[in-house]
């Protein structure tokens, strides 16, 4: 028997909403805001590029078997029930937990990020927004006026999550609208107004505003990107997270299309912005800018830059509001399965959201602003982590359930078959080495494995008073 009436959740999200919602988070403002960082650690645009190329294609299979699980089990958080069902229930709550850092993480890292485009670069042209500093923090100056800006932002992408997930998908068709605009403009001021010569040289260890080249030769530098992009390709899971929110009538063969199809628009989009901004100026002169994606444009056309501004202060609000929702979903799953707290398994019968986990990430959300902008690449590394080791664990289980499971019904398979699956295993395993092995150029530091033991802490504290497990999830 049920604990308690779990509710349903609405079914109203077509293709064309899974889309925009797995595009709109993957790329949020990292474009903007860590384009200069990703130059810098790899030393050139170059390995930057390449970086981002084969790190999409690594999850490309991954994506594959989101797609297949997905359209064979379509619940929300299915993460969950693909482990527990191949695993069992400790391994499933291992990946469940992770994953909701990996991608919950992503909703105080683009509330900060609103802080500090609006702290390093709005002040500029209105400076009573730097009137009143509050603190600093790891180098970092929190001014009063850009953290109550982040937190109004937030406050409106939690309380559209709270009214319900169409609400949230119209929200993301919009910014995923603004993304595309702004970067036809990085596109078109790049091929008007800057040189393929500024690409040049194809390697240089040079230091910028908050990093440094992370290598000493060009595939060096390439490894130490190729690591941080699991982080920025975070949010191809949101999209199966949302699954039984599919509208009645959705062909599930396309579904399992649709992730693929975000991964690598993403890939695409990412490609054309580093080239793009880096072409603009010189590309070390370029990375000695704050905030150098923005930065360049100013001295190129002041209203073009006020455009771009913009863009980069709303952009945040598209990731924020995809993993915002995606995450509440991987612990509703956790609560019915439950790993969780039992108030966790319960869905508002109004709105057809999980307010239990609305709740902890809205409290989340908002202690984003109040970080300041160091945090945000040792936040970025931890999450890669914490967003890559749960997808390589569905692909274990992908493989492990076409033995177990061979009559499941399949609308989507993986191309190749076991083959496939396993390419994405070993993938997905070689990420996770350059990150954790010691000695390597992207192993994590001793600060950001203390952020993730402090949330796997959490999460045990949480399993301890974890409630009865809802034997049949409401469709």
């Amino acid at each position: 028997m049920k604990t308690a009436e779990t509710g349903h959740v609405k079914k109203t999200l077509t293709v064309s909403h899974y889309f925009n919602i797995g595009f709109g988070a993957i790329v949020g403002t990292g474009w903007i805001l860590m384009v200069g960082d990703w130059v810098i650690v790899g030393g050139g645009p170059l390995a930057a590029m390449l970086a981002f190329l084969l790190g999409a294609l690594t999850l490309l299979p991954i994506a594959a078997v989101f797609g297949e699980l997905t359209s064979a089990i379509p619940i929300s958080g299915g993460i969950v029930e693909y482990i527990e069902r191949a695993f069992g229930s400790k391994a499933s709550f291992v990946a469940g937990w992770l994953l909701a850092f990996g991608d919950g993480v992503l909703c105080p890292w683009e509330s900060l990020a609103v802080a500090t485009i609006i702290t390093q670069l709005v002040a500029e042209i209105f400076p009573v927004l730097r009137a009143y500093k509050l603190y600093t923090i790891m180098g970092s100056d929190v001014y009063l006026y850009p953290v109550l800006i982040a937190l109004l932002f937030s406050g409106y992408v939690i309380w559209q999550n709270f009214r319900g997930s169409l609400q949230m998908a119209r929200l993301q068709t919009f910014l995923t609208r603004t993304l595309l605009f702004g970067m036809c403009v990085a596109m078109a001021v790049s091929f008007f107004k800057g040189s393929p010569q500024n690409f040049l040289p194809w390697f240089e260890v040079v230091t910028g505003p908050a990093a440094a080249t992370n290598g000493t030769n060009f595939w060096t530098g390439l490894a130490a990107v190729l690591v941080l992009t699991p982080f920025f390709y975070t949010g191809l899971d949101t999209i199966p997270d949302q699954a039984e929110e599919a509208h009645e009538d959705l062909d599930w063969h396309q579904f399992g299309r649709v992730i693929s199809w975000a991964l690598l628009a993403s890939c695409v989009f990412y490609l054309v912005c580093i080239y793009a901004f880096s072409t603009i100026l010189p590309w070390t002169e370029f990375v000695k800018m704050p905030i150098p994606a923005l930065s360049s444009l100013q001295s190129i056309h002041f209203y073009l830059y006020v455009v771009m501004l913009t863009i980069a202060t709303i952009g945040p609000l598209g990731p924020m509001n995809s993993l915002f929702s995606a995450t509440a979903r991987i612990m509703l799953a956790m609560g019915r399965k439950g790993q969780l707290p039992a108030v966790f398994a319960h869905v508002d019968p109004k709105s057809g959201t999980p307010k239990a986990a609305n709740i902890l990430l809205a409290v989340l959300t908002v202690i984003g602003p109040f970080l300041g902008y160091s945090m945000l690449l040792p936040l970025t590394e931890v999450a890669a982590l914490a967003f890559i080791v749960p997808c390589t664990m569905v692909t274990m289980a992908c493989y492990r359930l076409r033995d177990l499971e061979p009559d499941l019904p399949r609308p989507y398979k993986v191309p190749g078959g076991k083959v496939g699956i396993g390419a994405g295993v070993l993938a997905g395993g070689a990420v996770i080495a350059l990150l954790v092995v010691p000695g390597s150029p992207a192993a994590l530091t001793w600060v950001e494995w203390l952020i993730l033991c402090g949330w796997l802490c959490f999460g045990a504290v949480l399993y301890m008073f974890r409630g009865k497990r809802v034997q049949k999830a409401q469709n």
